[in-house]
């Protein structure tokens, strides 16, 4: 680990090392908290690829980089480490990973295809799948929260928007299982999405498929959108379709999943908090999904590539230089959060990052993930009033992704 001239490196505190990943969250938080105090990005040294990268924890500096696509590029990759080139050339470049002009023609051809029929038709679906998840925990009484609710309503809404047959989902859902399952820290690395790489090429052959089908049928699904949609000439070819729902997976289940998890888990952990949502819902339930993405923030990082000399607040950085933008935390710079240690669903203003930084890459599910936030909590309390997670949540020590592999609950 190194650090610029002139910026004292805390001791015991390494971003770079699996190690520190696995410590109590308490411990990290407070790591955090030091380095935000200094006068620059401390210099950390990846242990999974040796490259040095400036570390961005201050909720403007993360805001900056976001909003400043043209010098923080994220073509060479978002994840530690970046993708392989012949990986991106098999399975196609997500959206994640290009920059303008390639990154706006795609997010073009995406947003074209939301219709506002399609939106309506997904928050029919969203209503229709949470009350039946619901319904089956009340028959069923199932003891883990993940698997029975908070994976299982994102994943149906994504295959039900796209238009999944109901016969390949669960096909497909093991794909995605097998794909994801090395996420998360080893001893000696820090693993990321994209080892599964059989499991994704037949994913993405199956999406082919399907995208193949509806050029020939069209119905009113988002896959039809996709692949006949006419934007300035241009619409989804069978690899990007496979490269747009995977991120979908990741984006728009993964994330989603998480943030359920937790915000049960806080909910139960803060009974003060759960009898003001269950008090008067229709007052708190918008801001308490919003301080439950802050607090739990799903996806912990994203990593740029600076273009050219940059000077952030006083600093320089160097073309060719590595940044990660670590939003959680940014959201929970004293600088902008009062008490960010807090659980509070009445946090008003909350301009989290729990969504990305703003900019081109903003997240373009973030209306998605809070519609089905939204519906789920207030479907699971209403007929589940004494619905309450048991004991603490069985994490996976990630650097990427807050992810919970189980929770238990009860009511």
């Amino acid at each position: 680990m190194s650090a610029p001239a002139g910026v004292h490196t805390p001791s015991g505190i390494d971003l770079g090392d699996p190690e520190f990943w696995r410590l109590p969250a308490p411990d990290r938080a407070a790591a955090f908290a030091e380095l935000r105090r200094l006068d620059a990005p401390v210099v950390f040294t990846d242990r999974a690829t040796g490259r040095p990268f400036h570390a961005l924890v201050r909720h403007a500096d993360v805001v900056t980089a976001s909003r400043t696509p043209e010098v923080f590029l994220s073509g060479p990759g978002v994840t530690t480490p970046e993708p392989a080139r012949w990986v991106r050339t098999v399975f196609g470049d997500s959206m994640v990973n290009l920059d303008d002009p390639r990154h706006a023609d795609l997010r073009r051809i995406v947003s074209r295809a939301f219709t506002p029929r399609l939106i309506a038709r997904v928050e029919d679906s969203i209503r229709e799948i949470a009350t039946g998840l619901v319904d089956r925990v009340v028959a069923g009484r199932p003891e883990e929260f993940v698997t029975a609710v908070a994976a299982e309503l994102p994943y149906q809404v994504i295959c039900t928007m796209m238009g999944i047959p109901d016969r390949q989902r669960r096909q497909i859902l093991a794909l995605v299982n097998h794909a994801s399952e090395n996420t998360g820290v080893a001893r000696s690395r820090i693993r990321v999405p994209g080892r599964g790489l059989r499991a994704l090429a037949r994913m993405q052959s199956v999406i082919a498929a399907l995208g193949r089908e509806r050029r020939r049928r069209p119905a009113d699904d988002l896959i039809s959108a996709l692949v006949t949609a006419d934007v300035d000439g241009r619409r989804l070819n069978s690899r990007e379709l496979g490269a747009f729902f995977s991120l979908l997976l990741v984006a728009g289940v993964e994330t989603t999943r998480n943030a359920l998890a937790h915000g049960l888990h806080l909910l139960t952990a803060h009974p003060e908090q759960r009898a003001l949502l269950l008090g008067d819902p229709d007052t708190h339930l918008g801001t308490a999904v919003e301080e439950i993405v802050r607090y739990s923030t799903p996806i912990i990082q994203f990593r740029r590539t600076v273009a050219t000399d940059f000077e952030l607040h006083g600093n320089r950085l160097r073309e060719g230089d590595k940044v990660v933008l670590f939003f959680g935390s940014a959201n929970r710079d004293e600088a902008v959060f009062t008490d960010p240690e807090a659980f509070d669903i009445t946090r008003s203003p909350n301009p989290h990052l729990g969504f990305g930084g703003g900019g081109p890459h903003f997240c373009l599910g973030a209306y998605l993930a809070r519609q089905e936030m939204k519906v789920l909590f207030r479907e699971l309390y209403d007929r589940l009033p004494q619905l309450r997670s048991v004991g603490e949540p069985e994490l996976i020590p990630s650097s990427f992704d807050h992810r919970v592999r189980a929770l238990r609950f009860d009511y």
